[in-house]
């Protein structure tokens, strides 16, 4: 099931009943697990582990040095979990010794053509990045996230769990869970209501994140003061705490509601 063309590295490892087709490269200690296919053309650079039943398209490059002038050739790594789809042309850099030394792709992701994750990315569990959408450096991507076709999110950018990023989209702050944004300068339009149902949150948890959102961004009050009465009038809802903490939590900033014509986040 190896193609005669292919080029493997002595070091790397493969799985049982992987498939490499004609012209893949297969660079140094790379480990591919059971049930693989690289088609075509597929390079793996150094480094760079893929878990079970992962199918990588033609001139993917998965592991690919990363576009950081202080990178000198460091030993660093590129990891992928289970059942992903890699499609056309798709790259993927390692880690850098200044982030957090690899790059992490979790399991049951969809990878359409073109997109780029940049060094240092943490990509979470299904999420679907479409055409030619681009993450930057150290960007860290939830569960269960959508990002549409030619959006770029900036490096650092925190997109929290079963958000929808509209496409054609720029993200410079970090994007709330539940969630969806859209807009050139990416804006919030209130709770991904749609995609909840569809991954069956209850009727409970989409009213409640939909009051949050309604203080926290539309009531007038300040960042701080809309969280807190938030925790006071919504509780036992675990989705509203976790959109509360991610709040919270954020070093970026969040990106603000469309209303907020001057874009500040804080207000």
């Amino acid at each position: 099931m190896i193609h005669p063309s292919a080029v493997i590295d002595p070091t790397a490892e493969l799985g049982d009943n992987v498939t490499v087709g004609p012209f893949v490269v297969v660079g140094a200690e790379c480990k591919v697990g059971d049930g693989t296919i690289l088609e075509s053309h597929v390079v793996l650079k150094d480094y760079t582990e893929l878990g079970c039943n992962n199918h990588i398209h033609p001139q993917a490059v998965i592991g690919g040095e990363p576009q950081h002038l202080a990178y000198k050739g460091e030993k660093t790594f590129t990891r992928l979990g289970d059942n992903n789809h890699i499609r056309e042309c798709v790259t993927i850099h390692r880690g850098t010794i200044q982030g957090e030394g690899e790059t992490v792709l979790g399991s049951n992701c969809m990878l359409m053509a073109y997109a780029h994750v940049a060094h240092d990315c943490r990509v979470s569990d299904n999420v679907i990045l479409a055409n030619a959408v681009q993450l930057a450096g150290h960007v860290e991507i939830g569960r269960n996230v959508i990002i549409s076709g030619l959006s770029a999110v900036q490096q650092f950018i925190r997109i929290g769990d079963y958000a929808f990023l509209g496409g054609a989209s720029g993200y410079k702050l970090d994007v709330p869970p539940y969630m969806l944004a859209h807009g050139v300068r990416g804006m919030l339009f209130g709770p991904n209501l749609i995609g909840l149902r569809r991954n069956g949150f209850t009727t409970e948890a989409c009213k409640g994140l939909k009051k949050a959102y309604k203080i926290i961004f539309r009531s007038g009050l300040k960042r701080e003061a809309g969280l807190d009465q938030v925790e006071q009038e919504i509780q036992g809802i675990p989705e509203v705490d976790n959109l509360v903490r991610f709040i919270r939590e954020s070093k970026n900033g969040v990106t603000p509601d469309h209303k907020q014509r001057n874009g500040n986040s804080e207000s």
